[in-house]
């Protein structure tokens, strides 16, 4: 799995980058944000790899909160590579967290490739969307927050995780590990 990438770029779109790395040369698909926010010929990106039988694709982004954006995006039925990049080139990370905040159909549904339905099922499923920022949380959120992620990748729903870390507090293992129990118990 390539979780980041540093070259130099010899060819560039708005939307893709070939990089040198190395004597290879990677073909990176980024956002119009990212592209947009690059200047000079290094870069520095961080990554998303997604293998298919048909293709090995690499998505590139200029900072983790747009990275998370992208893979939270993927997460939804429906909703692929081409889209959740659409997302990320119209929005930034901390619109669309307003956006999702106040269920803005209208907004999301400029994304090219987002319709209505599609539009109020993105909202619906990300209503806990929030951006990291710079530290700008404090630390019993993101605390919160990367326990809660780490109980969704093991596939349990957000309802059933909620409730199992409602007033509990601790690091992100000791969390995992009380919603896991309560969880059992159910």
């Amino acid at each position: 799995m390539i979780v980041g990438i540093e070259g130099e770029i010899v060819y560039k779109e708005p939307t893709l980058l070939h990089l040198l790395v190395h004597g290879l040369t990677y073909e990176v698909n980024v956002s119009v944000n990212t592209s947009s926010s690059i200047d000079g010929k290094q870069v520095r990106l961080v990554t998303t790899q997604i293998i298919r039988e048909d293709a090995n694709l690499l998505y590139g982004f200029a900072n983790k909160d747009e990275k998370r954006m992208f893979d939270t995006l993927l997460k939804i039925n429906g909703v692929g590579p081409k889209v959740a990049l659409a997302a990320c080139s119209t929005f930034t990370p901390e619109t669309f967290a307003k956006i999702v905040s106040s269920k803005d159909v209208a907004m999301l549904k400029r994304v090219p490739g987002i319709g209505p339905k599609a539009a109020s099922r993105i909202l619906v499923e990300l209503a806990d969307f929030i951006v990291r920022g710079n530290e700008e949380e404090s630390s019993d959120d993101s605390v919160l927050l990367e326990a809660t992620l780490a109980l969704e990748s093991l596939g349990f729903k957000k309802e059933a995780i909620k409730k199992a870390l409602s007033g509990e507090s601790g690091d992100v293992s000791t969390l995992v590990k009380i919603a896991l129990k309560k969880m059992q118990r159910l």
